[in-house]
């Protein structure tokens, strides 16, 4: 029979917040992450904001204390730095006889250091630290993260896009699920680069302001960084351990509908069928679910597809729903763990999340999204959604227990 699948600890780093509390603190306050641009010397600085973390790769490397030698690329030790709180958090001991293994999910690796080699490489071809690109591979991120918390069970790297630490989560999950590991710290990072906000740019998806989820008058999504973590283990695990599990990772979906290479489809086909798989593997029907923590990029396309999709699903009666991308930015491949973070804590606490700077219904779309912090909201269930480039789209079901 196969295994439930629990989530016993979360850690977060984001612009709102360097671990759970601040990040609570600013949801309840309503205070956003996305502001000026000042780690990155870009020509849109004062014209693109962004939603930073306001460290330097030196103060984040203080804080990820890695306990092997080697050259961190930001994205890497923004993942030490969330990985490690969760592990913290679940109280595991990784010495433990428990199969465990490490899942993350990223779209730029070591990206950030690469540019700073090629800038001078360019120059003179003589010149350029070797150092500055030897991380630069996804994997590279995952590999460190493993080896600080001592984790070779099973080590894993996924690059789906926005929808890279979704998946992450899942394959942990499948991974447990179907008895091959006992226990995964799933999740996923990236940090801020000039080939993502150049890049992102070019398609002309970014918006001059912060971004309006949902909104009638939406311009585009806000860039953002971070990184957020899982640990999932095995009913089995709990049960002996004596442990009180954080919520259940009760469905999971991905489908992919393989559209257009960045745009969603207009009948938000793959993300309906993401939808309907999670709520499938779940046993749940579309009226159980309290609340969706949507992908809700801020895009003319996007928020449409999703929104076309929801309808689909929910029929008439859409439950309470929001993006945190208005708090977080789009953090790419690791925004599918941040905002399953969210969606853990939401469960937690029976909170639902605004929708940040809405003011306008779309006039295509029946629902609107929550516009105010809601408190003592009776959540069972709480569905997360993470809609990548390509048409790779996944779903998340966490529940009570």
């Amino acid at each position: 029979m196969p295994q439930r699948v629990y989530v016993t600890g979360i850690g977060i780093i984001s612009a709102i917040g360097f671990g759970v509390k601040e990040v609570i603190d600013s949801l309840k306050g309503m205070r956003t992450g996305v502001g000026r641009l000042t780690l990155i010397d870009s020509v849109h600085r004062g014209e693109l904001p962004v939603a930073e973390i306001r460290a330097s790769d030196k103060e984040l490397l203080s804080m990820a204390k890695p306990e092997i030698r080697g050259y961190f690329t930001r994205t890497a030790l923004l993942g030490l730095v969330a990985a490690r709180q969760a592990v913290i958090h679940a109280d595991i001991d990784l010495n433990s006889p428990w199969r465990t293994g490490l899942i993350s999910g990223t779209t730029v690796g070591g990206m950030d250091r690469s540019e700073v080699f090629y800038k001078t490489f360019l120059r003179d071809k003589t010149k350029g630290r070797i150092r500055d690109v030897a991380g630069h591979d996804c994997g590279d991120c995952t590999e460190k993260i493993a080896d600080c918390l001592g984790i070779s069970d099973f080590v894993s790297t996924i690059n789906t896009a926005c929808s890279s630490s979704a998946n992450s989560i899942m394959l942990g999950a499948r991974l447990i699920r179907h008895g091959k590991l006992d226990r995964v710290v799933a999740g996923g990072m990236d940090a801020l680069t000039l080939f993502t906000l150049n890049g992102f740019n070019s398609l002309m998806i970014l918006d001059h302001q912060q971004c309006k989820p949902f909104d009638e008058n939406r311009n585009g999504l806000n860039l953002g960084e971070g990184s957020g973590f899982l640990v999932l283990e095995s009913e089995e695990v709990v049960r002996r351990e004596g442990k009180t599990a954080l919520c259940e990772l009760k469905g999971y979906g991905n489908a992919c509908d393989a559209y257009h290479q960045t745009a969603s489809s207009p009948e938000g086909f793959g993300a309906s069928q993401s939808m309907m798989k999670a709520l499938e593997l779940a046993q749940l029907s579309p009226e159980d679910i309290g609340y969706i923590n949507t992908h809700g990029t801020g895009t003319k396309n996007n928020d449409l597809s999703e929104g076309v999709a929801l309808e689909s699903i929910f029929k008439g009666a859409v439950p309470p729903c929001s993006s945190t991308k208005s708090y977080t930015g789009h953090t790419l491949g690791a925004a599918g763990a941040i905002e399953a973070v969210l969606s853990v804590v939401a469960l937690q606490n029976g909170w639902i999340y605004p929708n940040l700077n809405f003011s306008a219904q779309m006039h295509e779309l029946r629902f609107a999204p929550v516009t105010e912090f809601r408190t003592g909201a009776a959540v069972n269930h709480i569905m997360s959604n993470s809609f990548g480039f390509g048409g790779n789209n996944s779903s998340l079901i966490f529940s009570r227990y």
